[in-house]
């Protein structure tokens, strides 16, 4: 069972994921351009933003609770370059400082499940209050980009109205998302996707409104980002 809310911190949504007691499961975690705060069977981890699918094998009774942070955040959160965090799982205590790690990670598997999401929410506004997030990365105007991208915008467009050089945009781009634009824009085209053909669009008029060449365009990049054929993806559901 998997649900999700909106956080009380803005550009960051809540999730839960409970596998069955009598079954596991492996689920597919596609990318996203976000990056998460999770805790998982009693360790605190941080997932960067992912290039390609994620496979997370969960046994029976599995519980896993996170918080997701929109594309461009995690840096303010975390303290660093999303760039570093690219593809990559690590235990909080290696992005933290080790004592506050520690002490988030008791207060964890101290409280109850339910209590679990307030508790992460609370440790990122503790960190946020006393400042030691590192906030360099808000010269750019994360959400301006992902507007403009997931819009169909080219990248020298986005740079020219944001007034930057390719150049530049893409070195802060990799600082605030963990890849260049061209890659955002990949990732953001193919979620702009699914999203509308798990609304019941045809996948013909999914390409063209979203701005693949064509259908099988659309395939081919799905299959590339997420590991499997679309229509899977799409049954999986």
């Amino acid at each position: 069972m998997y649900r999700e809310w909106r956080s009380r911190h803005a550009g960051t949504v809540v999730w839960e994921r409970r596998a069955g007691a009598g079954a596991g499961g492996v689920a597919r975690v596609l990318p996203d351009g976000c990056t998460d705060l999770i805790w998982s069977a009693g360790r605190l981890l941080v997932a960067g933003p992912d290039t390609r699918a994620h496979l997370v094998v969960d046994r029976p009774g599995a519980a896993h609770t996170g918080l997701r942070f929109a594309p461009g955040v995690g840096p303010t959160v975390f303290g660093l370059p999303a760039s570093a965090l690219r593809d990559e799982r690590v235990p909080l205590d290696e992005v933290w400082p080790r004592a506050e790690a520690a002490r988030l990670a008791e207060r964890m598997a101290a409280v109850p499940a339910a209590a679990r999401a307030g508790a992460l929410e609370g440790a990122v506004a503790e960190r946020l209050r006393a400042g030691r997030a590192d906030h360099g990365q808000s010269s750019l105007p994360h959400a301006r980009v992902v507007r403009g991208l997931r819009a169909g915008g080219t990248v020298a467009a986005l740079a020219r109205d944001i007034g930057l050089s390719e150049r530049q945009l893409r070195r802060r781009c990799l600082d605030a998302f963990g890849y260049g634009p061209k890659t955002l824009a990949r990732v953001l085209r193919m979620g702009h996707a699914l999203e509308l053909a798990r609304a019941g669009e045809p996948l013909a008029l999914v390409a063209a409104r979203v701005g693949y060449a064509d259908q099988a365009h659309l395939a081919r990049e799905v299959r590339a980002l997420a590991g499997v054929p679309v229509t899977e993806l799409l049954a999986d559901d």
